[in-house]
């Protein structure tokens, strides 16, 4: 680059002086934190995970990448989030839902519809509550005795622009103080 002097401590030489350029690389691997994880999926996938989150997920990773011995690429890294929140799982599957205010001035002012599959077995369900969330996890209380409490709710934009995605993260806490999320 013509300087004297490079000064960057982690680089022995300017990449430059080689006719490079720097270009951080991220390695995923089984000693990999959750900041490198979190990192590679806000870069080239646009989630911002919340720290509960990263750190959850990262075990994930830690284990895929133990089993098979091998760095994970970006790719792999968002097929695993995708299988590991994205993709409908037993014994829960959201299918379709629909909410609507109810009378104002009552604590519960949305009603949800849900069409799920429940361990297999298409139903329909119906919670109260102060919004889509909570009328669902009233929902999943009253027809499939799923005792839940949400511990956290975070969502952003995936993309610009008016047809941009969004992502949803919500934390919720079992009966028994597991916790779990939902993306």
């Amino acid at each position: 680059s013509g300087d004297e002097v490079w000064e960057v401590p982690y680089l022995p030489i300017d990449p430059a002086d080689l006719g490079r350029t720097y270009e951080a690389v991220i390695r995923i691997n089984s000693q990999s934190g959750k900041a490198g994880i979190a990192y590679v999926l806000e870069q080239d996938h646009g989630l911002r995970l919340p720290r509960r989150l990263q750190i959850e997920f990262s075990r994930v990773i830690q284990a895929m990448t133990d089993a098979t011995e091998e760095e994970a690429t970006s790719k792999q890294v968002y097929a695993a989030f995708e299988r590991e929140y994205l993709l409908p799982s037993e014994p829960l599957e959201l299918v379709d839902h629909e909410v609507h205010a109810s009378e104002k001035g009552t604590k519960a002012n949305r009603t949800l519809t849900a069409s799920i599959v429940w361990n297999g077995e298409a139903r329909e369900i119906r919670g109260f509550g102060n919004g889509p969330i909570d009328a669902f996890v009233d929902a999943l209380r009253r027809d499939c005795g799923v005792e839940l409490r949400v511990a956290d709710y975070s969502e952003h934009a995936v993309g610009k622009g008016a047809d941009a995605a969004a992502v949803a993260y919500v934390e919720g806490e079992t009966a028994d103080g597991e916790f779990l999320f939902g993306v």
